[in-house]
């Protein structure tokens, strides 16, 4: 299993992509799409019209809004130039209805030459391809349902946190995972509401028993402090500090 940190920083950091993550198992997987992650896509090399399977953790705008720049060219693509494979779209609860919505209402978005199957998972296991795939609630919004993925692919186990607050449903969805990615939006010594910090995402890794940490989702606050250094007080395992287009071997 291969992941690509697409962006791993948020809507206004001014060097990082926002969220959006490439997971190569069987299958080739998006978990989010926010802004600037197409284009990071591209720089890969990836054919974005073979993209079959898009994963969102939540409907924040930092978590979302590339969707709408990909989908308008998928829609060109296939009527215009080549065929593309159907696209399975997998969030949340309040998937249905704001891509019914978007499909709807958008210019054109409902005349695409490829079916689009939309899927709202929660709490439960599904397979995409030999992979096994868990999403898990997290606590983040009160406003928004909000979920954490983990990816269970051969022998090895990644786990994406989405924006998440330390929870107990975190705590379950990265038990044992070889490689955990958690939104690290803040210092410790820095807190911000609703997301993780640096010494979060230390505790979050040690306590459930992760062999391999990747900070991500980075505002730009983490950028002053050494936030590797404040989650190494709490886990000993290795640290590692996302980047846009990283890749990480599992």
């Amino acid at each position: 299993m291969h992941l690509t940190i697409l962006g791993s920083g948020t809507n206004v950091h001014p060097t990082r992509a926002a969220a959006g993550y490439l997971v190569q198992t069987d299958q080739t997987l998006l978990l989010d799409f926010g802004p600037r992650t197409l284009g990071n896509l591209m720089k890969l090399g990836v054919n974005r019209h073979a993209l079959r399977y898009i994963l969102f953790s939540h409907f924040h705008a930092d978590h979302f809004a590339d969707f709408i720049h990909f989908f308008f060219d998928a829609v060109f693509y296939s009527k215009f130039v080549g065929k593309r494979p159907d696209l399975t779209i997998i969030g949340p609860r309040g998937t249905k209805k704001l891509f019914g919505l978007m499909l709807k209402n958008f210019p054109g978005f409902n005349a695409g030459a490829f079916r689009v199957t939309i899927r709202e998972v929660a709490d439960r296991s599904f397979r995409i391809g030999r992979a096994n795939i868990t999403a898990r609630t997290v606590e983040h919004s009160q406003r928004l349902h909000c979920l954490g993925y983990r990816i269970e692919y051969g022998k090895k186990v990644l786990a994406y946190s989405g924006d998440a607050m330390y929870c107990d449903g975190l705590l379950r969805l990265c038990h044992g995972a070889d490689v955990a990615v958690l939104d690290c939006s803040f210092p410790a010594n820095r807190p911000g509401p609703n997301h993780l910090h640096a010494g979060d995402c230390g505790r979050v890794a040690r306590e459930a028993s992760v062999k391999r940490l990747v900070l991500s989702h980075f505002y730009p606050i983490t950028e002053r402090f050494d936030v590797k250094k404040q989650a190494g007080r709490l886990f000993k395992g290795r640290i590692t500090m996302g980047r846009d287009l990283m890749r990480v071997v599992l």
